[in-house]
């Protein structure tokens, strides 16, 4: 059977700063992000299926990526948690959705949790294919599966 790749587009706000970055981006700065999410498998062809004819349906990928994805990082405020003297109690007094990742919290790093995030809730019938963060109206950073299998 012929695999298809099926992609849902989700938007969401969220404020960052890059930790010993030397430009501008050192401040806590916002942005409105897209994420694409793209998934591959093979169309059910189950007779009696109300699903026959789709690897999954579009409602099902939307309620995965808010849970895991949207509920937890739209209008947050995404800070290294191991930056040096951080004021992790002032930080959370101005945003109550402050989020302490253990990583720079660049468009990069972003995509390798979420790809972790959403891997560990597909089924079986399905696999993550890529993912596409566009953090501003010119730039995006992409993660396949392809690139990121087991040597």
């Amino acid at each position: 059977m012929q695999k298809i790749r099926i992609t849902k587009r989700f938007n969401f706000e969220m404020a960052h700063a890059l930790t010993g970055y030397d430009g501008l981006c050192k401040n806590i700065h916002g942005h409105s992000y897209v994420l694409w999410v793209t998934l591959r498998g093979t169309p059910s062809t189950e007779e009696g299926n109300p699903k026959k004819g789709m690897v999954v349906d579009f409602s099902e990928i939307n309620k995965v990526i808010k849970k895991h994805i949207i509920s937890v990082f739209d209008h947050a405020l995404l800070i290294n948690g191991q930056t040096p003297g951080v004021d992790k109690a002032l930080l959370r007094s101005f945003s109550e959705r402050t989020i302490m990742v253990d990583y720079q919290p660049t468009c990069e790093n972003l995509l390798l949790d979420f790809s972790v995030r959403i891997r560990s809730v597909l089924n079986n019938d399905m696999e993550l294919y890529s993912l596409k963060l566009q953090e501003t109206e010119t730039s995006y950073a992409e993660w396949f599966a392809e690139d990121n299998q087991p040597v």
